[in-house]
C-alpha cells in the first residue's frame, strides 16, 4: 500500500507538472490578451512531432530548442494574420478562429506523419532508472520533465511580476493606448505573447513526446483537461492553474490506481435481484470513472467558487 501511495504521489505530481506546462501558456495568452485559444492543445501536438522529426535529423537536444521555437513562430503568424483581424469581430470570431485551427492542425498532421503513433523515443542520456523505491525504478527521463516544469513556472513568475517586460505587457492589456503613446508596439507585444504562450505548449510536447504517445489524435485527448485546468484554477491565474494542475494530476492518477468499488467495501449484491442499473453501478471501480473525475471536479469548483480557486473574475 505504501508503495502505491508513493509511486501514485510522484506519478501524479509529473503529471500534474506537464498539465502545468501546458496551461501555463494558456493561462498567459489568456490573461494578457483575453483569448481563449482552442487550438493550445494542437500545438502541443505540433511541438511532439516537430521534436520526434527534428530528434531523426539532428538529435534531442537540438530538437528540444529548435521545436519549440518553430511552434512559436506558428502562434505569432497566426496572431498577426488571423487573430489581430477577428479581433475587432469580438471574441466569438476569435474561438471560432482557434476552433477551426484546431482541426486543420489536426488533419495536416495525419497527412504527414500517418495517424498511428510515430517511434518517438527518450534520449539515450536519460534512458536509466533515476531511483528505485520498493521494487520500482523510477525513469531519470521523469525526473527531468518535472524539472522543466518547475523552471518553466519560476521564470514565468519572475518576468510576469518582476521584470520591465512583464510590466509592459500587463500594462498593455489594460492600457493599450497609453503604453502606445509610450513608445511600445501594442500589436507586437500581443504577438509575441501569443508566440511565448504557443512555444511552451511545443515544449510540454516536445518532452512529453517519449514519456506518452505521440499521435496525431493527442490534442483531442489532452485539450479537454487544460481548459478544466485553467477554469478550475481560475481564469488567468497562473498559481492557480499550478495548483489545479496539481490537484488534478494527483487526483486523476490515484483514481486510476485503485481498484476499489463498492462491491468490493460492502459485499456484492444479492444475486436473486438480476441484472439492473444499480448492479452496474455497484460493480464499477474507481479506475474505471478516472476519466470523468476533473470534470466532476470542475462541476463542483463551479458551484462553490464560480472564479475558480485563485480567479478574480467571472469571465
Amino acid at each position: 500500500m505504501l508503495e502505491l501511495i508513493v509511486i501514485s504521489t510522484l506519478n501524479g505530481v509529473l503529471f500534474g507538472m506537464l498539465l502545468f506546462l501546458l496551461s501555463s501558456g494558456l493561462t498567459v495568452i489568456f490573461s494578457m490578451m483575453g483569448v481563449l485559444n482552442f487550438a493550445h492543445a494542437s500545438f502541443y501536438m505540433l511541438g511532439a512531432f516537430f521534436g520526434f522529426q527534428l530528434t531523426k535529423w539532428i538529435g534531442f537536444w537540438p530538437a528540444l530548442v529548435l521545436a519549440p521555437l518553430l511552434v512559436g513562430a506558428i502562434g505569432m503568424a497566426v496572431e498577426r494574420y488571423g487573430l489581430r483581424n477577428t479581433h475587432k469581430h469580438g471574441h466569438v470570431a476569435e474561438l471560432l478562429l482557434t476552433f477551426g485551427l484546431a482541426f486543420a492542425i489536426e488533419e495536416i498532421v495525419s497527412m504527414i506523419w500517418g495517424k498511428s503513433p510515430v517511434d518517438y523515443r527518450v534520449p539515450s542520456l536519460l534512458d536509466f532508472p533515476a531511483f528505485t523505491i520498493f521494487s520500482t525504478n523510477y525513469p531519470a527521463y521523469k525526473l527531468f520533465m518535472l524539472a522543466v516544469s518547475v523552471v518553466i513556472f519560476i521564470a514565468l513568475l519572475i518576468v510576469l511580476k518582476r521584470t520591465r517586460v512583464g510590466l509592459i505587457v500587463q500594462a498593455a492589456l489594460t492600457h493599450p493606448h497609453m503604453v502606445g503613446h509610450l513608445g511600445h508596439n501594442v500589436g507586437r507585444v500581443f504577438m509575441v505573447v501569443f508566440g511565448v504562450g504557443s512555444a511552451l505548449a511545443g515544449l510540454a510536447g516536445v518532452i512529453a513526446g517519449p514519456a506518452l504517445v505521440t499521435q496525431s489524435d493527442m490534442a483531442a485527448a489532452l485539450g479537454p483537461i487544460l481548459f478544466v485546468v485553467i477554469v478550475f484554477g481560475g481564469l488567468g491565474s497562473l498559481p492557480g492553474a499550478f495548483v489545479a494542475s496539481l490537484v488534478i494530476g494527483l487526483v486523476q492518477t490515484f483514481a486510476v490506481a485503485l481498484n476499489g468499488s463498492l462491491a468490493s467495501a460492502f459485499g456484492p449484491l444479492d444475486p436473486s435481484a438480476g441484472p439492473s442499473v444499480l448492479t452496474d453501478v455497484w460493480n464499477v471501480t474507481i479506475a474505471q470513472v478516472a476519466p470523468i473525475v476533473p470534470y466532476l471536479l470542475l462541476v463542483i469548483i463551479l458551484i462553490v467558487r464560480p472564479m475558480g480557486l485563485m480567479g478574480t473574475r467571472e469571465s
